[in-house]
Formats: structure tokens, C-alpha cells, sequence
């Protein structure tokens, strides 16, 4: 982690906590999360064909993965050079490429406007609202479900959308982000277990699972911390005791850690069965002793929470640069 990485990391939180992800923007240019999903089709389309058999396809996926992460540390790369190349020019440069990369204030507003929804066109809204963050059926989903899915989806989302890109460009640079980023973008697109994924995706989404390792745990730590500086001591114990005891039974082995946390800091249940695409799944409850029926309100702290974790997130990031100046 060198000065330059940690202070552009700093900056870069900073943004995007208050801009996001400015829509007028993205209206005239292609996001660079869009040009991954295109280059992930480009191979999905020539080498995950029906009429290949499941061990080519899957030795397909592997070379596809590794040729994708293999182009983004090149890019990342040559946009490292680059930008130390132009001094403050490309420090204010690289913060704004690795602003794009987080998803802070995004978040946040996308799962704030289920509790608007919910309160202001009732169940419909929350439907609406909750259809935008989530792959489960929505029409499913009665009003606790709703709030539940929209707090499991913040939880996941704080995981993989946050704290992974910080994780991954502290360690690694652009190489690092960008490489993270089209990895996690190959697993949303072709990283599930349905019939033509299954094999082609396998490399992606075990890759993916790997990647996350680190993030996920660090998240569960930096929600304790919110509920500490929110809700006090006792809420920050039982977040850290439902995530050490429940993080275990999601089917995700990183997705429990930040759901079991939020879940714990709420004090509510989460996950359980759901359905997706009309089939049911069953799992068990994370903190099945905790509070079985979820309302906007829950989402809005949930959200409360959200917003603090990523501030300690913030301040750890500001920690390492201080001492990293020190040194």
C-alpha cells in the first residue's frame, strides 16, 4: 500500500459517498462496468455454445476468466504509468476512475427507495422499489419479505460493492480494482448454476468466492463498528455473536458474514426460504431468535448503518495513510 494508493483511496470514498453515480453521466457514456459485461458476452457468445460438451465448456469458462482478468491488470497497468506520469493531473484522475469503481451512495439510495416505496404506495411500491436490487421474485414477497430482501441486499451489496474494490485497489492498484471488478461482473452474468452456466461460469463464480474471502469478513467487522457508534456496545456484541454463529448457514460462504452482521445489529431475521425464477429455496434463518417481522423502518436503519460502516471504512483507509506518512 503506497501513499498514493491510500490517498487516492481516501479521495475516492469521499466522492462517491457524496456524488455516486452521476446518471447524466452514464446517459452519454458507456459505464466501464457495461464494457466488462460486453467483453464477458463477447465469449459467452463463441465458446459456451449448447452443442460443446460440459467439460470443454467449462475449460472454455476457465480460459475465458483468465484471458478477461488478464486484459484488466494489463489495463490497469498501463493507467497506473500513465497517471503517475501526469502527477496531480493523474492523482485527481485515477481517484475519479476508482470513485466510479465503489458503490456508496448508489447503494444507499436504491435501498433507502424501498422504505419510500413501501410508505408511500404500500406493498406495490415496495415490489417496485425492491425488483431493481434483487433477483428473487418480487411478487413473492409480502411486506417483511420486501424489507428483508432490500437489508440482505445491502448487506450483501456493502460486501462485494464496497469494501472488495477498496480492499482489492489498496493491495493491488488499478491492476487490482479493475481485475476485481471483472471478475465480480462475470460472476452476476455467468456465474449461477442454471443449465447453460453451470460449467462455462464454474471458474468465474469459484474465483469470485475467493476474491470476496477477505472483504466479506472485513465487512462483518465494520458493520459491528456502526452499530457500536449508532446503537452502542450491546448491538455491536450481538453483531459480532450472530456473525460468528450464523454466518455458516447461508449457502453464499461469504455473503453470511455481512448479512449475519446486519441482521444481528437490527436484531431481526434474515434470509430463510425465498424464491427465484418460481423455485423455492430453503435455508435456515441467520439470528432465527431475532425479530421475525421486518418493516421500513428496519431498511431505514439498515441504511443508517450502511452509511456508518462505510465511514469507518473511510477513516481505516484515512488510519493506513497517516501511519503509511509517519513511516
Amino acid at each position: 500500500m503506497t501513499v498514493w494508493i491510500l490517498a487516492v483511496l481516501v479521495g475516492a470514498l469521499v466522492l462517491d459517498r457524496i456524488v455516486g453515480d452521476p446518471p447524466a453521466l452514464w446517459a452519454r457514456l458507456p459505464h466501464p462496468v457495461v464494457l466488462f459485461g460486453h467483453g464477458i458476452a463477447f465469449f459467452d457468445r463463441r465458446l459456451n455454445r449448447e452443442t460443446l460438451a460440459p467439460a470443454t465448456r467449462r475449460r472454455n469458462g476457465v480460459v475465458s476468466i483468465v484471458l478477461l482478468l488478464a486484459l484488466s491488470v494489463v489495463v490497469g497497468l498501463v493507467l497506473s504509468d500513465l497517471f503517475r506520469a501526469l502527477g496531480l493531473v493523474g492523482f485527481v484522475l485515477e481517484f475519479l476512475v476508482v470513485a466510479v469503481f465503489l458503490a456508496q451512495k448508489s447503494l444507499g439510495d436504491h435501498v433507502a427507495a424501498v422504505a419510500v416505496g413501501l410508505r408511500t404506495d404500500g406493498l406495490d411500491g415496495g415490489r417496485r422499489a425492491v425488483a431493481l436490487i434483487v433477483g428473487r421474485d418480487p411478487q413473492a414477497l409480502d411486506e417483511p419479505g420486501v424489507c428483508r430482501a432490500a437489508i440482505e441486499s445491502l448487506a450483501e451489496n456493502f460486501a462485494d460493492g464496497v469494501v472488495a474494490p477498496a480492499f482489492w485497489y489498496a493491495l493491488a492498484g488499478l491492476p487490482g480494482i479493475l481485475a476485481y471488478k471483472m471478475l465480480n461482473t462475470a460472476d452476476s452474468m455467468i456465474g449461477h448454476k442454471s443449465v447453460k452456466y453451470v460449467d462455462f461460469g464454474w471458474a468465474s463464480a469459484r474465483l469470485d468466492d475467493l476474491a470476496n474471502w477477505p472483504a466479506a469478513r472485513l465487512s462483518s467487522l465494520l458493520v459491528a463498528a456502526a452499530a457500536w457508534a449508532l446503537q452502542g456496545s450491546q448491538a455491536a456484541r450481538q453483531s459480532l455473536s450472530v456473525t460468528l454463529r450464523d454466518s455458516g448457514l447461508h449457502r453464499s460462504p461469504n455473503s453470511g458474514w455481512p448479512e449475519a452482521a446486519m441482521a444481528g445489529a437490527l436484531d431481526i431475521q434474515l434470509t430463510g426460504p425465498r424464491i427465484y425464477g418460481g423455485e423455492r429455496v430453503s435455508e435456515p434463518m441467520i439470528n432465527g431468535s431475532g425479530r421475525p417481522v421486518a418493516t421500513a423502518r428496519d431498511i431505514e436503519t439498515g441504511v443508517d448503518l450502511f452509511y456508518a460502516s462505510c465511514t469507518a471504512l473511510t477513516v481505516l483507509a484515512a488510519f493506513l495513510l497517516a501511519a503509511a506518512l509517519i513511516v
